[in-house]
């Protein structure tokens, strides 16, 4: 796979990571648009969200949106060399797969990924930028799936 262009990465995430949380959020409102069913899988202390508003507004969830955020943060710091970080993916991957989330879903998350890019950046966010994230993303998910082997 070709490396993405790490000049366009950059530049598109330093608007997003000033305000992490924000972008975040957006992130996963959109997520729970496209892919409702994925609402059930965060639960805390046993207690089911009744709706997105409910998750999205939680402290736990925030928690959880504040990780998400510095995981691609992570993937842009390390954007020139992404095999750094292969086993600390592959690791998360396992989380995620444990907990129920279906290896499927990602493809949704990076639609949500680039129409959070999108709304933050508007015109700016060119198709260059979005191929260069696309690819950026794909890798983060290969090197996730590996923790999805062996099923």
């Amino acid at each position: 796979m070709e490396r993405p262009e790490p000049e366009l990465i950059r530049q598109s995430w330093r608007a997003v990571s000033r305000s992490p949380l924000e972008h975040g959020t957006v992130l996963f409102a959109r997520l729970f648009d496209l892919e409702p069913d994925l609402l059930p899988l965060f639960q805390y202390n046993c207690r089911q969200f009744s709706s997105p508003e409910d998750c999205l507004s939680s402290p736990e969830f925030l928690d959880h949106i504040r990780k998400v955020m510095f995981v691609i943060d992570t993937a842009v710091t390390n954007v020139e060399d992404l095999s750094s970080l292969e086993e600390y993916l592959a690791g998360l991957g396992k989380k995620h797969r444990a907990v129920g989330v279906k290896f499927s879903s990602f493809s949704t998350v990076g639609e949500s990924l680039l129409y959070m890019l999108e709304k933050c950046l508007g015109p700016a966010f060119t198709p260059a930028m979005r191929a260069a994230w696309s690819q950026l993303y794909g890798a983060v998910v290969q090197a996730m799936s590996r923790g999805w082997d062996g099923e």
